[in-house]
């Protein structure tokens, strides 16, 4: 099973079909999960993201369905899904994997998406292909940066509008 259980977290990968439900948000995939229901909207950018990454490569058979579905965060004390993060497909020829989060805005700012990310990279970290983990976040989004500040991430370049990020895995 490739769960992760933390103090305070559930990070669970979905399944093709567990995404499907997510993606309907009609509170179907927590009756699965048998959490309580929670408000979800779904962001336009991870809405283009499931319906032109995501949900392709799942159905991929020879690829890594891991590296691309969406892991979900469930805060144990509450029951619910708080957030969301995933890669952004297979390593590439240097070893390195993008990750990309977000937490439900009434659970920002309680260091839950820090303690999901170090997760993330502790598994990150015992594929054999993975190398570096990176990320890109909107310069003006600070709690962002301070995600990966307190993950060890240094930047590595930036664009107009980017911060890009790199974590080595050793």
């Amino acid at each position: 099973m490739n769960m992760i259980d933390t103090e305070r977290l559930v990070i669970k990968p979905l399944t093709p079909e567990q995404l499907t439900k997510y993606i309907r948000a009609d509170n179907s995939l927590e009756l699965e999960l048998n959490l309580n229901p929670a408000p979800r909207t779904i962001s336009p950018e991870l809405k283009e993201a499931l319906e032109r990454d995501i949900l392709p490569n799942l159905s991929d058979t020879g690829k890594n369905y891991l590296f691309y579905t969406l892991w979900t965060i469930i805060l144990k004390e509450e029951n619910k899904i708080i957030g969301d993060l995933c890669f952004c497909g297979e390593p590439n020829a240097d070893g390195e994997i993008e990750i990309g989060y977000g937490t439900y805005k009434e659970y920002r700012k309680r260091g839950f998406m820090t303690e999901a990310v170090g997760e993330m990279i502790k598994w990150a970290g015992r594929q054999p292909a993975v190398k570096a983990i990176t990320a890109s976040t909107e310069k003006s989004n600070i709690d962002s940066h301070s995600v990966l500040e307190r993950n060890n991430f240094t930047k590595s370049g930036e664009t107009d509008t980017l911060f890009k990020w790199k974590l080595e895995i050793t």
